[in-house]
């Protein structure tokens, strides 16, 4: 398309994880409903032929797709799908200014421009596209399931609500009006600073050393981001973060709200042990139908689910795909 972003693709393999010879790579771009190029990798089993049923995948929140979306676009084209990693909006190798900002309505279109990409290629099977979203993308995940009736399945992996998030704190300790306040005229203020500067301000991204004190779910998020076991540089969470500002998009917009009216399949994975596992417990409870499906994974944490494939049901999860992408 004329309007298309030209980008600055890197052209070496850069994943956080080993290729695999059993599937073609390569990179793509295309346009966003809003307007914004976005990057993607598209892997292709190799040795198949006529039209396949698609996944698009993408997540976590301020993770790029040499991460962990990475793993699952790959694992899952090695098991047969046309599989095609994502980086949002504004994020990685995806164009859009200012960097590294978050809106739940983009953050939900990047899953829907990519099921555009996936629907007109030759070898997709437009009726069997999937939708895979990890953390705060399997919120994202699911709000366009809501919305995309040609999104016949869909994964969420460890899932966050990044609104519910936002809005009333990580685990819910601070969900009030005050502390809502309190935030509400931090990011005010910010907003006058920023304007002042002509730039936005950013977060800092996950620390890069925390002490003892702090919690496990810190001490996992660091150890995934800052080390060489997923760092990555071009990666939010692995370097300066999101606008200071980002959340004011959230804290008014909740996105599940109708997830009761959501008629597609999903599966929900989550870690036994996971400090967020109530968001998914709450999603399974509001959801209805009995193409709905819950997995939880014994003994497993948060971040066990970004990267861990000795972990990651992949099993269960090509199990469900097939069974609704028939």
């Amino acid at each position: 398309m004329e309007h298309m972003e030209k980008l600055n693709l890197t052209t070496e393999w850069d994943k956080t994880f080993p290729k695999s010879d059993k599937v073609d790579h390569k990179k793509v771009t295309f346009l966003n409903r809003f307007g914004i190029t976005l990057a993607a990798d598209l892997y292709t089993p190799k040795g198949t032929s006529g039209k396949l049923a698609a996944l698009a995948v993408c997540g976590p929140f301020g993770a790029v797709k040499e991460q962990s979306s990475g793993i699952y676009a790959q694992t899952m084209a090695e098991r047969g799908f046309i599989t095609l990693a994502v980086d949002p909006a504004y994020t990685g190798e995806s164009g859009g200014w200012p960097r590294n900002v978050q809106s739940p309505d983009i953050c939900t279109e990047d899953f829907g421009a990519a099921v555009d990409f996936l629907s007109v290629q030759d070898n997709v099977d437009p009726e069997r596209i999937g939708i895979i979203g990890i953390c705060g993308y399997g919120g994202f995940a699911l709000n366009a399931a809501i919305i995309d009736t040609r999104v016949k399945a869909t994964v969420a992996s460890t899932m966050y609500d990044i609104s519910r998030m936002n809005a009333n704190g990580n685990i819910g300790e601070a969900d009030s009006k005050e502390a809502r306040d309190e935030l509400r005229k931090k990011l005010s203020e910010q907003r006058t600073i920023d304007f002042k500067n002509g730039d936005y301000a950013h977060d800092g991204g996950v620390p890069k050393e925390v002490p003892d004190f702090v919690p496990d779910m810190v001490k996992n998020a660091v150890n995934y981001y800052t080390t060489e076991r997923g760092y990555h540089p071009g990666s939010l969470n692995s370097n300066g973060g999101s606008t200071i500002t980002y959340p004011l998009s959230f804290i008014n917009a909740p996105i599940l709200h109708y997830l009761d009216e959501l008629d597609s399949a999903v599966l929900l994975v989550h870690g036994e042990k996971a400090h967020n596992k109530f968001y998914s417990d709450d999603a399974y409870k509001q959801m209805k139908g009995d193409n709905k499906k819950y997995y939880v994974v014994p003994d497993a944490v948060h971040i066990d689910l970004y990267d861990n494939t000795a972990v990651i049901p992949f099993d269960e999860i090509v199990k469900f795909f097939n069974e609704y992408l028939k």
